[in-house]
């Protein structure tokens, strides 16, 4: 109460004040324009002037009510429009979402259209036109959206792609995929759509040498990326030189090459050795491939490389047998080696060694593979009963469907 009653004083003192400076000062204003004048006191002219400057201010809050009270009835303003646009905006979004994709691209168009940033709305647009079938409106969607951001050239670029790999379209996606890789060569994303592309068209040499760009950029879990690199490797060996060859290229020269340009951490590996020197023995590069399969089954036994070895017809069998004679003194219960042990000692005319080896593999496995060998051989040896019972048996573990027997007449 006591600020209150201070107030009051204050003004009561500045009232009396004032009325005694109006008393004694009235003052004078004279304005005077061709023939009109204004004459009053210097006090009336300031209280009409105060008077002015609050009926400008009162005006003015009226006219900024009215205003905006139109915005909110007429349905051309501009509010009444931005509201529309994000009501639009909203449906269009739920409808893509649940696949009412008509509806969406009804929605999202006029969107689109109203709205200042309008590329997310264009976007899926094209993506609701693309789903109906519409793909001419839905790549002139597109063209619109970059028309209006310019700089969303990477966001509008995958949309193209994925539209297009869902259209079966895969070469037009692969070349908008590559120049958007050429122009953004670090793009996580543009990295991981173009190897599923790769992938899809099994195009296994693009893939090997996109690869190191994956591994860099951390695009795919390592697992991952082990993985797809060993399937991307054996899939390019296989497909090596089996295409249109070149002038100067070799079926050969191209399976060489791929290897030498193989990561030297695969080239240790045994699935990808083995599908490598097959690939040198389908082209008749026996020597090569008894190389190959010489050198790492001294570096590391494995099963899979000794059955492949002992197929290899290279110049020097004598070489080969000795090689896998030493490998059994280490390996001497392994019957794929036992096996490729027979086969050599056939191939350098030692028949009574390869039954020997022969035998010892059957002892180990019952193989209809080594069943069938050994038949071979005691067919030439002249053990023609012994060797129809091992064929007998080797087409029993062949697992051929059983056959209902001829009736007993």
């Amino acid at each position: 109460m006591s600020r209150l009653y201070l107030l009051l004083l204050a003004v009561i003192a500045g009232a009396a004040l004032l009325g005694m400076a109006i008393a004694e000062h009235p003052g004078y204003v004279l304005f005077a324009y061709k023939g009109y004048r204004f004459e009053s006191s210097l006090w009336v002219f300031l209280g009409l002037l105060l008077v002015l400057v609050v009926a400008f201010f009162v005006l003015r809050w009226i006219v900024g009510l009215v205003a905006a009270s139109a915005g909110l009835v007429l349905p051309w303003s501009q509010r009444n429009r931005n509201r529309r646009a994000r009501q639009a905006a909203l449906r269009g979004q739920r409808d893509l979402a649940e696949g009412n994709w008509q509806q969406a691209l009804h929605q999202l168009t006029r969107a689109a259209t109203s709205d200042q940033q309008p590329l997310v709305h264009y976007l899926g647009a094209a993506r609701a036109a693309n789903e109906l079938g519409e793909y001419a409106q839905s790549d002139e969607l597109l063209r619109e959206a970059r028309e209006r951001d310019p700089k969303a050239e990477v966001a509008i670029g995958l949309t193209q792609a994925r539209l297009l790999i869902d259209r079966s379209e895969y070469r037009q996606a692969l070349a908008g995929l590559q120049q958007l890789s050429e122009d953004h060569p670090q793009h996580p994303y543009v990295l991981r759509l173009l190897q599923k592309l790769y992938v899809q068209l099994q195009d296994w040499s693009a893939l090997c040498l996109l690869l190191p760009t994956l591994r860099k950029r951390k695009v795919l879990p390592t697992d991952k990326l082990d993985e797809l690199e060993h399937l991307a490797w054996a899939a390019a060996l296989e497909r090596a030189g089996k295409g249109e060859l070149k002038d100067g290229e070799t079926a050969r020269s191209l399976v060489t090459g791929c290897w030498s340009q193989m990561p030297s951490s695969l080239q240790h590996d045994a699935d990808l050795l083995y599908a490598y020197a097959t690939r040198l023995r389908e082209l008749g590069a026996e020597d090569e491939a008894e190389a190959v399969l010489r050198a790492a089954l001294k570096q590391h036994y494995e099963d899979r490389l000794a059955y492949l070895y002992g197929q290899v017809r290279s110049s020097d069998p004598a070489r080969q047998l000795h090689l896998a004679q030493n490998l059994l003194e280490k390996q001497p219960n392994d019957p794929l080696l036992l096996l490729t042990l027979g086969r050599l000692c056939l191939v350098n005319e030692q028949s009574g060694k390869a039954r020997e080896y022969l035998e010892a593999s059957l002892a180990l496995s019952r193989s209809a593979e080594t069943c069938a060998e050994l038949a071979r051989l005691l067919a030439l040896l002249g053990e023609t009963e012994h060797s129809n019972r091992l064929f007998q048996e080797g087409l029993q573990l062949d697992r051929l469907p059983a056959l209902p027997e001829p009736a007993t007449p």
